[in-house]
């Protein structure tokens, strides 16, 4: 299998490219990278070096992709973190040019906006590109709970306004979603919701709620999540496979203490899950 990630990158530490291409290669998927980004850390550091690229580089980058003749074997493409609309714009034409090549490739688009307790973090523009052009272009989109919220406008309290707003979502053109990040009336303060809908229904993974904040999560179980549905076609085994990972990634993390997700050292959790949570059928 080969996927294609267009994602933000850091050299030390792991958020975007640098959290979601590792898990995929031990899975067994040939990951072909583009930086949207070359950052020395994420941002949640207060201050970091590096620049942004532009959407001509991506192009550009695409373009020598082309000229192998190697987009004819592409499986899907995955996006992430987008930084500009210019981007956002080569990344949806990095798409077009994959589906031309190969009918059978899928789009999934991580709608990278925000989160609850920091808000909207991405530059102004962003939101509406994601609400009205990148996420109607996608086959699968992997929002967390604000994300979701701010991209049907729907108030998730019940979990009843989260089959709402994921519904809203899938009308919107993608026919996967997954949401990570859901606290509902109906969740446990002890624990945390995982929801993934298709055409033959909905499902929803519980796992213990751990007290860590911690980047790069999300990128990660975008990234498990669509490499499990591109082989087994199930949104959900993709996402009791995906969360089962990153609950283990997550809880190594929390108890080495680390501030850097440990994407090397627990990476048996991304094939072997130590411990695997069920789907529920919705």
């Amino acid at each position: 299998m080969n996927i294609l990630s267009i994602q933000s990158h850091v050299a030390y530490g792991h958020v975007g490219n640098a959290s979601a291409t590792f898990p995929m290669q031990r899975l067994g998927v040939e990951v072909w990278p583009i930086h949207t980004v070359q950052f020395s850390n994420h941002t949640g550091y207060g201050n970091w070096k590096g620049r942004v690229f532009d959407g001509g580089m991506i192009d550009e980058v695409m373009e020598g992709i082309a000229e192998r003749g190697a987009l004819t074997t592409c499986d899907g493409v995955l996006s992430g973190y987008m930084g500009s609309a210019d981007i956002g714009h080569a990344i949806l034409s990095a798409v077009e040019r994959v589906r031309a090549a190969n009918p059978k490739a899928l789009y999934c688009c991580d709608p990278v906006i925000g989160d609850v307790g920091r808000g909207v973090f991405v530059r102004p523009g962003i939101p509406e590109f994601m609400r009205e052009q990148a996420v109607p272009a996608a086959d699968i989109v992997t929002p967390n709970q604000f994300e979701l919220e701010l991209l049907t406008d729907v108030a998730i309290t019940t979990l009843s306004d989260a089959h709402r707003a994921v519904e809203a979502l899938r009308d919107a053109g993608p026919k996967v979603a997954m949401v990570t990040s859901l606290k509902t009336e109906e969740t446990p303060a002890e624990a945390i919701d995982l929801m993934a809908a298709d055409a033959t229904g909905s499902w929803r993974v519980r796992t213990p709620r751990l007290d860590v904040d911690i980047n790069g999560a999300g990128d990660a179980i975008a990234a498990l999540f669509f490499t499990h549905y591109l082989r087994e076609e199930s949104a959900a085994a993709a996402l009791s496979k995906a969360a089962s990972s990153v609950y283990g990634l997550l809880k190594r993390t929390k108890e080495s203490g680390s501030r850097e997700i440990l994407t090397v050292a627990a990476q048996d959790e991304f094939v072997a899950p130590s411990q695997v949570f069920a789907p529920e059928a919705l």
